[in-house]
C-alpha cells in the first residue's frame, strides 16, 4: 500500500510541476530575454577571465584557453 502511495505521490508532483511549467506565460514568447546577450555560455570558467590572461596561458600551453 505504501509503495503505491509513494509512486502516486511522486508522479502526481511531477505532473503538477509539468503543468505549472507548461502554463507559464513566457514559454511562448520569442523576444530576447536577459540572457540573449551573454557570451561564453558554453564556457563559464572563461567568463570573468581577462583577455591578457587568456593569451598568456594559450602561449604557454596552460589552462583551458
Amino acid at each position: 500500500m505504501i509503495d503505491y502511495f509513494a509512486i502516486g505521490l511522486t508522479h502526481g508532483l511531477l505532473a503538477l510541476a509539468a503543468l505549472r511549467l507548461l502554463s507559464r506565460a513566457d514559454l511562448d514568447s520569442d523576444d530576447a530575454g536577459p540572457t540573449a546577450g551573454r557570451k561564453g555560455i558554453g564556457k563559464p570558467w572563461l567568463r570573468n577571465r581577462a583577455p591578457a590572461d587568456a593569451e598568456a596561458s594559450a602561449e604557454q600551453g596552460f589552462g583551458d584557453a
